[in-house]
């Protein structure tokens, strides 16, 4: 039976440049490409979630893209069966993307929760104020998330709901340990608000606005991959009539928070940046040597 492959992941806040160096290492080391992007997962949005070209794609073998519609779910446990999967079949897997849950569910593992629940949940999306019902539940989870994360507000209460213990407690008796053959890569740059603002403006001429308008015509709002940073202020655009202007400044604006969340994260996973050229020889010893 053939040994499993080797995995390097190789993080980052979000516009550092993961994409293209990814996309550079997985072709010299002969690698698979496991997108570590909870966005990139939805067919049909590909402008606002800077999805790697068809023409990338076809360069060197991609997973966890284009994988769910907009109405389905994909969870952290998905992302870790894909690259489980990807190693199987591979000798050499390299992660690329920024998504916290999903680099901490494959190097530090969490407790295993339970599956959604639809009638539950549009159950708790229905609550007026759903933090406060959290903060009475799990005071550290909410603590925790930001008031506007209604998504990772519900799926807490969904959770406590459905185990009767908090998310927190839950989390706090999972597995913490990082397996040994997962080496780990950690790639930013000084001017990454700039290229956020210059992300968005390379956006809005590729048609960001106008997969925008398709995707609600598909998913509707409630959609969840709608309703996240990087489209919510678009629809509001589209349906409540923002000003284009600043949609597009609030979505610069919110991505940058979400890449200051990126780099606070990856510190306390004890993981510096690196150059670029020590990043490269990482995940050549990682990966071949």
């Amino acid at each position: 039976m053939a040994e499993p492959g080797r995995i390097f992941v190789l993080g980052g806040p979000t516009a550092a440049g993961k994409s293209e160096l990814g996309l550079l290492l997985a072709e010299s080391l002969d690698a698979v490409l496991v997108s570590a992007d909870a966005m990139t997962v939805y067919r049909g949005l590909d402008v606002g979630t800077a999805k790697p070209s068809a023409q990338d794609q076809a360069r060197v073998p991609h997973r966890c893209i284009d994988v769910r519609s907009l109405q389905e779910d994909f969870s952290v446990a998905d992302f870790v069966q894909a690259v489980e999967a990807a190693r199987a079949a591979h000798p050499r897997v390299l992660v690329v993307g920024g998504t916290p849950f999903y680099l901490r569910g494959l190097v530090a593992p969490l407790a295993a929760l339970p599956p959604a629940d639809p009638a539950l949940r549009a159950e708790l999306e229905a609550l007026a104020d759903p933090m406060a019902r959290l903060a009475e539940v799990d005071p550290p989870t909410a603590a925790r998330l930001h008031p506007n994360d209604r998504v990772r507000i519900v799926r807490a209460l969904e959770v406590a709901a459905l185990t009767g213990r908090p998310m927190s407690a839950l989390h706090a008796e999972g597995p913490r340990c990082q397996p040994g053959d997962i080496a780990v890569g950690w790639l930013d740059r000084d001017d990454l608000r700039e290229r956020i603002d210059l992300r968005i403006q390379a956006m809005v001429a590729a048609g960001y606005v106008d997969e925008t308008r398709r995707a609600l015509a598909l998913a509707g709002p409630v959609a969840k991959p709608l309703r996240s940073f990087a489209y919510r202020h678009i629809v509001q655009h589209l349906l409540e009539g923002l000003d284009l202007d600043e949609a597009l400044r609030r979505s610069a604006r919110d991505t940058w928070r979400f890449a200051r969340k990126q780099r606070t994260w990856g510190r306390s996973m004890g993981w510096q940046a690196a150059p670029r050229a020590d990043l490269i020889a990482a995940a050549r010893r990682a990966l071949v040597d």
